[in-house]
């Protein structure tokens, strides 16, 4: 066995001397997808058809080579929502000339809407470009901004439990969206805090204004943004609500607490130090006197709108003092100062007035920040706002423009007619008009024929008539008799060809039947209705379910029917149904994070996760069995105090030295008792049979002899679900420690006799274990390279294979042995070629530059 681990490593060391050639994956023959183009044409109809464009130019086909397998892979993942394109600037020279494109050797620049829109400027990855071409006006993600490299960008809720498991140390995240001013000015103080302190705590970031992570923000009760949170061991402890900057939040971070109590009065904005100018009606006009330039905001300090633009006032006030640039910036209380609230006409809130020299010169309507700087630098009256658009009948002699009164007569004098039902504002009616407009021009010679048009906002009474419910809505009539809605094109192109012969499309499939409205022995439940429902019967299940979701639709027959055979069965209990897309307020409150989920209650309190199967039967059988087990307590519990006989054969019908508690008496008896050790099992689970031994042996030394203070108990979750589900039970066994009835931490320590015995003598909180050990410091001939060396040590050596690894992951402890032992082969046999290793959870800069799913990744 030892010989053929030498020769493993020998070949592993033969391999690497031999593959100088890096590794590639298969390529994907993608290139297809791309878009050549060669004239001025071609590329201003693609500029025109495709209004999410991204083109790659290159001084030729060479220098455009290593972009073809990336872009290829885009193309074809982005199709229907994104094009890419290819322009050869060598060979197409009008082309690029015509577009002042310049490559040197290759340039990517991405067009939307017909306009340039920006040059690419992120990473080359699949990943990144996805992100771009989904949102090319937005900003770059988070995790490419530089110095962002130690915060752990976290994607989804999966990823999120990952780090939890795998992580030892506690956790500080970030929950943000990307919009959000605040969060963008505390992203690079955040950052430069996570590096500061990664040896203690991982500071994570999680975009949250996502799909992916509505379940996250329910979870978690994130109502704003930023939300930060400090987790230890998975567990939520507290919310930082200190400033958004690094000291602030690192000195936080030495001691983490719960916030201070908000004071129940709201501090004035005049008593908050800031370089804004608190005028009142006795001040006001001197300041005036001595400040020629002076941009002031009204507020009320109720206004929500005011509360949303102090800070970024205050802001702009700190900066033209900081940079010198002449004004000031002032602020008016006018529910107070009530005088001048008058005296300048103030009728809403914020107002905001420029006075120059004392005088009131115009009003401003800037609310952000970089807007007010920008103004204050050349104070200038802002233009009017642009005329309102012309009546579209003044513009369009030839549609017909009807009205309530004139739409019936004439629209049965003609055999063909397409009526636009519209409102002044709606963009896609701005859009269509245009179109109309030249179908009409070009019918115009058909008498037979019309496009006309209706003022939805003006005229209701016809559109109610039509059940048009948005705009544009497109509706063709036949003498004013046979009337269909027209789906098709909105182009003239389109408009034109359905005149020439009308037809009616295929008809729109019927909406699906809402689940409420299918008769069954389902109870649907609303935010209104839930708790009277689940108070009003002994044994209720729930199931929280989305109507879009395709598990919750393949178990709804099975649901519904297993609901009617309890109701024959004349089974204790009902089945109860949540709308989460429409009842959110009950879906927030039980914690529902996907679909669907089944939680039962008992008595109107929640009782347990149903995590059975899914079928008919299995659905009659619970709730039969809750059934069973309550009429098995009517019959056998005389008084409350009369003690429950134990199943024959059970653990508390084995073992009377270990306390076996139920839902009855776990909480009375745990408030009675100063310190105890609760083991929560299941019957059927082998650890907990193999642990049952050890604890039983302690537990008679505890309970029984009294040689050592406390009590050792045990709950059966099988029979007691409802306990177990109100103290966290996820697995088996859990054993938890209590002291005055109150929960302190779970047991983590061995599970010997000598161990239980140990703890119950002394029962403390387990330490974290120890970090893992540096592998830079075994004295291997592996290279450690770190984020300043990475980039240096790859430019002077042209063979390397790296081992990027977490020093936690098993995989790569396993692998490490035989790493470090051909890295002496190669150190003998050929020292040009070098293993060299990367440890991911330290030196982020240098993983982020390659992909890496999984540990222990390897790259040559």
């Amino acid at each position: 066995m030892q010989q053929l681990g030498i020769q493993l490593i020998r070949i592993l060391a033969i391999f690497v001397m031999t593959n100088v050639v890096p590794f590639q994956a298969k390529k994907s023959n993608n290139r297809r997808f791309v878009l050549d183009v060669n004239d001025i044409k071609p590329f201003k109809k693609l500029q025109r058809t495709h209004t999410n464009l991204l083109v790659l130019f290159s001084k030729n086909d060479k220098s455009a080579s290593s972009y073809f397998e990336l872009l290829g892979n885009i193309a074809k993942e982005i199709k229907g929502k994104g094009t890419v394109a290819y322009i050869n600037c060598g060979e197409s020279k009008k082309l690029c000339k015509k577009l002042k494109v310049t490559p040197k050797p290759s340039v990517i620049k991405h067009f939307k809407d017909g306009e340039f829109n920006k040059d690419y400027d992120r990473k080359y990855t699949f990943k990144s470009m996805m992100k771009f071409m989904s949102d090319p006006t937005g900003d770059a993600p988070w995790e490419e901004e530089p110095g962002a490299e130690d915060v752990a960008h976290i994607e989804t809720a999966q990823q999120l439990s990952k780090l939890f498991s795998n992580e030892k140390k506690p956790v500080l995240i970030m929950f943000y969206a990307p919009w959000c001013g605040f969060c963008k000015r505390f992203k690079p103080e955040y950052a430069s805090a996570a590096t500061e302190i990664k040896d203690e705590v991982v500071l994570a970031g999680m975009d949250v204004d996502t799909q992916e992570g509505y379940s996250i923000r329910m979870k978690y009760n994130i109502t704003g943004f930023p939300t930060v949170i400090y987790f230890v061991n998975g567990e939520e402890k507290y919310k930082y609500s200190g400033k958004y900057e690094k000291d602030a939040l690192v000195e936080w971070l030495k001691n983490p607490s719960a916030p201070p109590p908000k004071e129940e009065e709201e501090e004035q904005w005049s008593d908050v130090p800031s370089e804004v100018a608190h005028l009142t009606d006795s001040t006001f006009d001197d300041f005036m006197a001595k400040n020629p330039s002076v941009l002031v905001m009204f507020y009320a300090p109720w206004c929500g709108h005011c509360k949303q633009m102090k800070p970024e006032y205050t802001e702009a006030a700190k900066t033209l003092k900081d940079q010198g640039i002449s004004g000031i910036l002032a602020a008016v209380d006018a529910t107070k100062e009530r005088n001048l609230g008058k005296k300048f006409k103030v009728e809403g809130y914020p107002t905001v007035k420029y006075f120059r020299d004392g005088k009131v010169a115009f009003d401003v309507n800037e609310r952000k920040a970089d807007a007010i700087i920008s103004f204050m630098k050349d104070p200038k009256e802002p233009p009017p706002p642009p005329p309102p658009d012309p009546e579209w009948s003044d513009v369009a002699p030839n549609v017909l423009h009807l009205t309530d009164e004139t739409f019936k007569t004439i629209i049965k004098k003609k055999k063909h007619v397409l009526v636009m039902f519209y409102a002044p504002w709606c963009g896609h009616c701005k859009k269509a008009k245009p179109e109309i407009v030249i179908a009409a021009e070009h019918h115009k010679s058909n008498s037979k024929a019309a496009f006309a048009g209706v003022d939805c906002t003006k005229y209701p009474g016809v559109c109610q008539q039509y059940d048009v419910h948005g705009y544009p809505t497109f509706r063709y009539f036949n003498y004013g008799k046979k009337d269909f809605k027209y789906t098709g094109g909105r182009t003239s192109k389109d408009f034109i060809q359905f005149m020439e012969d009308p037809k009616e499309g295929p008809p729109t499939p019927p909406p699906e039947p809402e689940w409420s409205d299918e008769p069954s022995s389902v109870y649907h439940l609303t935010d209104d209705d839930f708790e009277d429902v689940i108070k009003s019967h002994e044994s209720v299940l729930v199931m929280f379910y989305a109507p879009w979701c395709g598990h919750c639709k393949a178990m709804k027959p099975n649901y519904a029917k297993a609901a009617d055979e309890i109701g024959i069965k004349k089974v204790n209990g009902i089945l109860a149904a949540v709308d989460c897309t429409k009842h959110r307020k009950t879906a927030k409150k039980f914690e529902v994070n996907g679909y669907p989920t089944l939680k039962h209650f008992r008595n109107g309190k929640l009782g347990s996760e149903y995590n059975h199967g899914r079928t008919t039967e299995d659905l009659v059988d619970f709730m039969s069995r809750i059934g069973e087990e309550k009429a098995a307590k009517a019959e056998t519990v005389k008084t409350e105090t009369k003690k429950k006989e134990p199943k024959e054969g059970s653990w508390s019908a084995e073992n009377k030295d270990v306390v076996h508690l139920d839902d009855t008496t776990f909480d009375d008896f745990i408030k009675t008792q100063s310190s105890a050790l609760v083991m929560f099992y299941a019957p059927w689970c082998p650890h907990c049979q193999k642990l049952k031994p050890a604890f039983g042996e302690v537990a008679k030394e505890v309970n029984t002899e009294k040689k050592i203070e406390g009590v050792m108990a045990a709950v059966d979750c099988t029979e007691s679900s409802t306990v177990c589900s109100s103290n966290g039970v996820k697995g088996y066994p859990d054993l938890k420690y209590f002291k005055n009835g109150e929960f302190q931490f779970k047991y983590t320590g061995a599970r010997s006799a000598k161990a239980f015995r140990d703890f119950m003598k002394d029962p403390k909180k387990p330490q974290a274990p120890p970090p893992p050990k540096d592998w830079s410091k075994d004295g291997s001939k592996v290279v450690f390279l770190t984020d300043e060396t990475f980039n240096d040590f790859l430019s002077n050596h042209s063979d390397v294979l790296i081992l990027f690894y977490a020093p936690w992951c098993g995989h790569c402890n396993a692998m490490k042995k035989n790493y470090y032992e051909a890295a002496k082969v190669l150190e003998e046999e050929n020292p040009s070629v070098k293993l060299a290793a990367v440890d991911c959870t330290k030196q982020r800069k240098a993983a982020s530059q390659v992909t890496i799913s999984g540990y222990p990744t390897g790259q040559y």
